[in-house]
């Protein structure tokens, strides 16, 4: 689904496009507030879409999608850790902490790269 204006700001309807700006906003500002942000964004993102033109409901329909998967992918890792702090009486847990902690960062990689990614399709009145 392509939505692409020649000039983005030729755009007939614009509604919805602030909070569009604020989620990706929050969602950027996360990773410094220890994903505080987050769920601000998410909650502007679903109270705004309801009324928001086209270009900004997709928009905020990917920032709900992105959220929930990593929300999803933060708490699986949440999960496995409790039995790797277990482990590590046995030393093998220490690892498999290591591993966990690297898929969190990988986690924490993709969550800002993708609403950077939406934040500039967005500047330029492109779709997500």
């Amino acid at each position: 689904m392509t939505l692409h204006a020649a000039n983005p700001h030729d755009l007939a309807d614009n509604h919805g496009r602030t909070p569009a700006f604020a989620g990706y906003g929050l969602y950027l500002l996360s990773i410094p507030s220890l994903a505080i942000f987050a769920p601000v964004g998410a909650a502007i993102a679903w109270f705004a879409r309801g009324d928001a033109a086209p270009l900004a409901r997709a928009h905020l329909d990917e920032q709900l999608r992105l959220f929930v998967i990593a929300a999803i992918w933060g708490v699986a890792l949440f999960g496995l850790s409790i039995p790797a702090w277990l482990l590590t009486i046995v030393l093998i847990g220490i690892p498999l902490l290591w591993m966990i902690a690297l898929a969190g960062f990988v986690v924490m990689v993709w969550f800002t790269a993708r609403s950077a990614i939406g934040l500039l399709k967005l500047l330029g009145g492109e779709a997500p």
